[in-house]
């Protein structure tokens, strides 16, 4: 599963960034394996879509989201 597959209100835990050219950026970010990043909700049309992560938020397109493998957290 990828973080673009991630309904609103979903608890998630990062797993594994795939290569691209924005994976040291998403690093950055906090995108590390093993944080926890909840979804918030879809842009008005879909794209691009709202994540909280490590105390902010953030909108990031559905093709990145779907560089970054994930798990459900219960």
């Amino acid at each position: 599963m990828t973080l673009k597959d991630g309904k609103p209100g979903m608890a998630l835990r990062i797993e594994k960034i795939n290569s691209s050219d924005l994976k040291e950026r998403l690093m950055t970010m906090g995108f590390i394996p093993g944080t926890k990043v909840k979804v918030l909700r879809p842009a008005p049309m879909g794209d691009p879509m709202a994540f909280g992560i490590r105390g902010y938020n953030v909108a990031m397109r559905l093709a990145d989201a779907d560089k970054i493998e994930v798990s459900k957290v219960d």
